[in-house]
Parts: C-alpha cells; structure tokens; sequence
C-alpha cells in the first residue's frame, strides 16, 4: 500500500526521496509528495497521479533540505488530490502516514471544537493537527509524539519532521510496518526495505507499539510503555538495481521470465537431490503430530493455499481447512487441539493475514508463516517461518512469487507425509525428482509466450471471460480470472468445470471465450467433456493442454508439456500469467501498476 521515506541526510534530500518513491511504485498510489525542514523551516511539495507529476511539480519550484520525508499515497479517507496527497503539514510539523485511524473521527470533532481548521479530507491530517496542539501546549517534541501515539487507535506507520530542528525525526508503528536504516552519518525511515534500499542495508524492523526518536548521530527505540529498548539489526540483501526492467518492457513480465530461475532457487533450498530428500527449516514441534492444517491467505496466496489443500490431503492424508483471511476471525473458527496454521503472505505485513494469524495464536495453535520477506511481522512471529526466496517482486499482481509459494507448499506436503509415515524413502525420492524437473519445464512453457500473444488478441475485446478446470486444476483457473481482471479490467471468474452446468453455462455465448486448463491427467475426459458442452452453446474455448488430440472447434490450443500432479499446477500458472499479461498490452492496460490495487494491503 502507501510507501513511505524519510531521510536525515548530509546532501539534498529531495533527489534521494524521488528515486526511494520510485522504488516503492509496486506498492500501488495515486498520489505523491515530499517535504523538508531546511533553516528551521518546513516545506513541501504534492502532486495527485504519478510521481512524474511530482518530479514536474519540483522542476518548477525545487525544495531543498538536507533533511526530508516522502509518501506514495493510495487513497483510503479523501479522494487522490493534492490537498488529501501527503505529506500533510502544519506551521510546527509534517508527517506522512501508511495505514487507517480508525478514532480519527471522535478525535477530528473534538478538534473542530476547538476551532481547529482542516485542509483536507484524511485521517491523517488529524494526527498532524492533533500533535500540533501539543506542541503548542508547550510539550517537547517527543512528549508531545508519545502524546498523540497515545490517542490513536487503528494500523499505522508514522513519519514525522519537526519544524525549526532538520536533525530530529519521527517514526511509529502499530499493525503497519516501519523500518529504520542505519548510515555513516545519517539515518532513514522506510515503509520496507526495497524504500531503503541505496541508501542503508542495516535495517532495523520496529516491533509492534515501538516508536524511534532519529538524529543524524544516533537513535533510540521506545516500546508503546515508552522504555527504551534495543533492537536488533538485520542485515538486507534488498539491492537497489532488484528494480531494474533489464530488457523486459514490464516489471511483469520480467518476474513472468524469472519464474524458472527463482523456482529453481526456492526449491533448491527445500530438496537434496542427492539424498532424494525434502528438507525443512528446524521444526518446534512434531510434524507427525499434526492432527489437522488450516491454511490462511489473500488473494494469489489462497489459490496456493486451495492448491496446497489437494496435495496435503491427498500425500499425507491430514485434514486440511482453507479460509480467506478476511473473512476467519468473524467466523469464529473452531479450531483443533495441536493443529497447525499456516499463513501465506508474499510481504508478511497483509493486515487481514496477520489479524488471523494471532487470533490462531492466541488460541494455541503451532503457526507456520510462508512468506517472502523474512523480516516481515509475520516471520517474527510465527513458530516456524518457510521462505519462499522469490525475491523482491515489483508488479503488482503476483507471479512468481506465487509459483515459489506452490513450490514450498507442494515440498512441505511431501514432508508431512514422510512424517506420518505414509511416503516411504522411494516416493519421496520420486517426489523429489518430479519436483527437479520445474524449472525446466517452466522455460519450456515460457519458449512458447509468442502463442500466447497471438491468443490474446483474439479475446482481447471480450467484455467476459471464464476460466475452468477440475480438480487441482481448479484454483488455478481462479487464479488465472484474478490476473486478467487484476490488470487488463475484463471481468472474468474461475469455476470448477463440473460445476457449468449448475449455473455459469448460462453465461456461455459466442462473444465469451472460456479457457479450459485440462492436464493429461484422471480428469482429462470430464473436462474436455465439460469444454464440448461449451462448444455446442458457441462458447469459444482456448484448451491450455498436453494432449492433443481434441483440437475440433476451438479458438486456439496452447501446448503443454506432460507433467505429474506435484508439478501441474505450478507449471498451468505461467501460460494464465501470460494471457493476463499480453491481454493488458493489447488493451493498453498499466500492467505493473494497475488501477485501484496495491502491492501490500496493510489496512483491513
């Protein structure tokens, strides 16, 4: 979501701050802005749009400073304008802020009471003209911080500049993230690390109700009690050329090509091919104990979780419930003594899966976190953290690090089920190899984008497409719906082939494409049978398959190699990633950074 900056610098903060924001584009925004204090006073400069639009803003009317705090906003409270664009600003301080207040209203009318005037629409500018009035009480500036933090309720990270003082900063964070980097001379906030990287790779992560008082020469954390304590810190690998396109004209596309690569990395630090083993991170508890597995997630993440479902069930015989973060703690689960919960978040900040994953916690159950930042809340929380090593991934709407996630999940799966008992050392070994094979296989799907490209133009104008398949083939045509409705604005849907007749057959004419993802597999005569149901009512069908020999009446076949169960569902996510892909450059579509969405959702 938001990206946040903040720099105590010995050179002009503003050119540091644009190219930080700049790496913080995958994140998703409408609007820009940065502020300085420079001679004791405060000034900024904001932009609704792109940060091209902030960039023409200072080439009119620079700002300098040596100290600053920048903010891609994406609009919660007030639409994307200038006045609602942070950082927001008073005569005594500026502040960019990620996250919603949730009392910002009770807190806005007793402000207004006041006589308190507001500029703009946020909650946001109610913590600016909150810690206002409490400097203007006469509290230092740090009485006055701890004040405000003490008054807020809700999921925030707080930067702050102080006016008439450019070696004093800010920063607090409660449910959204907050990270502090450590320079010669200089110190940095970040809403990440990907913010901060170029400029510190000594990061310190904020734990939740910390806040940190910066100066160029030094820093202190306070937990929420306010006592000074000590965090440690962590070395990144987050490198600032991670964001470079290379020669790819989308970020998306690149991650797209980088999936057998990342794969083969994820999965080589899960697999002894020597061994014909699968090997897991040092487990805190018995996997073989495990009585039950509830899977949480969002989005890209609970397709995986639905795919991992099969697997677990089906390899090590364990019972497996998927929910939808959202949606698990007002339900009310019933969970089972020892269970384990997982929770699967690319950044491992999504608001929804970490409320679940206390409220799982809270009521005893072993946590695993499958994440792809290891620095992440939901890494330092869980029991057992398992990386996805995906590295960092700038578009918006996921892929590779979906393909590491079902890469983790389906070495996991194996691993319960030798636990149990119920893989013996020559399955595993099997396992292990079919698994091996990905990464080549993946390259070879990727040899063959340019038909895929092809199939894009022929369904880019449809107002509606389905995506269908069957068994584990089914949470992959749902993922393949939410990737071409993510970025090319076609409204699509995934369902489970059986279930056509029961309803979405209605919707089938010859003005919308279905495609049909039907492996060589158990299932194959009952998908295609389903995909022929479609073809009599003039659906025009796209088979995304091995098998070759029903090619009669449809719009176009996209070939697959053969490949097991483990590995199917990994390899049937590239050829949906790439009709989304190329269906977006033919609409015209901004692919990495489609509209509405954000990168890191960290606001329920």
């Amino acid at each position: 979501m938001c990206g946040i900056i903040g720099i105590l610098g010995k050179t002009q903060a503003v050119p540091r701050m644009m190219e930080a924001l700049k790496r913080l584009e995958y994140r998703g925004y409408d609007s820009a802005g940065v502020a300085t204090v420079a001679d004791g006073r405060l000034d900024r400069r904001r932009a609704p749009g792109k940060l091209s639009a902030l960039e023409a803003v200072l080439a009119d009317s620079p700002l300098a400073g040596l100290s600053g705090i920048g903010h891609t906003r994406w609009a919660t409270h007030g639409e994307p304008t200038e006045a609602n664009a942070h950082p927001h600003m008073t005569d005594r301080i500026a502040i960019v802020h990620n996250g919603i207040i949730e009392n910002f209203r009770p807190l806005k009318d007793e402000l207004l009471a006041t006589g308190v005037r507001f500029e703009g629409e946020t909650d946001t500018e109610v913590v600016a003209r909150l810690l206002t009035r409490y400097l203007n009480e006469g509290l230092a500036p740090r009485d006055a911080f701890r004040k405000t933090l003490g008054r807020l309720e809700g999921a925030f990270a707080l930067c702050v500049l102080i006016s008439g003082d450019d070696d004093l900063m800010f920063g607090a964070r409660e449910g959204s993230p907050l990270v502090v980097g450590l320079g010669d001379g200089e110190n940095y906030l970040g809403s990440d690390a990907m913010a901060l990287a170029g400029l510190s790779n000594r990061l310190i992560y904020l734990e939740e109700g910390d806040w940190a008082e910066l100066k160029r020469g030094g820093l202190q954390v306070y937990d929420a009690a306010g006592n000074p304590v000590t965090r440690p810190v962590t070395l990144s690998q987050v490198a600032a050329t991670m964001v470079d396109k290379g020669n790819h004209r989308h970020f998306m596309q690149k991650e797209i090509f980088e999936q057998p690569t990342v794969v083969a990395q994820a999965l080589g630090r899960y697999l002894d091919p020597n061994e014909g083993t699968v090997r897991l991170p040092d487990m805190p508890f018995e996997l073989a104990d495990i009585p039950k597995v509830t899977l949480v997630a969002c989005g890209t993440s609970y397709y995986a979780a639905q795919v991992a479902r099969y697997w677990i069930e089906k390899i090590a015989r364990v019972p497996v419930e998927v929910d939808i973060a959202s949606e698990f703690r007002y339900r009310d689960p019933v969970y089972q003594a020892g269970g384990l919960a997982i929770f699967i978040s690319q950044s491992g900040e999504t608001a929804d899966t970490l409320a679940a994953l206390r409220h799982a916690k809270a009521a005893g159950q072993r946590i695993a976190a499958l994440v792809n930042v290891m620095g992440s809340t939901m890494a330092r929380e869980a029991d057992l953290v398992l990386p996805i090593h995906a590295g960092p991934e700038i578009g918006v709407a996921s892929t590779k690090a979906f393909t590491c996630q079902l890469s983790v999940l389906a070495a996991f799966a194996i691993k319960l089920g030798v636990a149990r008992g119920l893989v013996d050392r020559a399955r595993e070994a099997d396992y292990v190899s079919e698994l091996e094979q990905t990464p080549k296989l993946m390259a070879r799907v990727l040899h063959n984008d340019g038909k895929m490209a092809e199939i894009a133009r022929q369904i880019a104008d449809a107002r509606d497409i389905l995506f269908v398949g069957r068994g584990i083939q089914f949470p992959i045509a749902m993922e393949g719906a939410l990737k071409l409705k993510e970025i090319s604005y076609i409204h699509a849907e995934g369902y489970a082939a059986g279930e056509l007749k029961h309803g979405p057959i209605a919707l089938i004419d010859e003005k919308v494409p279905v495609i049909g993802l039907a492996p060589k597999d158990e299932l194959i005569d009952k998908t295609v049978s389903n995909l022929q149901e479609i073809m009599a009512r003039k659906g025009r069908v796209v088979l995304i398959s091995d098998n070759a020999e029903h090619e009669d009446g449809l719009l176009a076949r996209f070939p697959m190699p053969p490949a097991g169960d483990l590995v199917a569902p990994i390899l049937y996510a590239i050829p949906v990633q790439l009709l989304a892909y190329y269906t977006a450059v033919e609409k015209g579509t901004d692919v990495d950074q489609p509209r509405n969405l954000a990168k890191s959702v960290t606001v329920e």
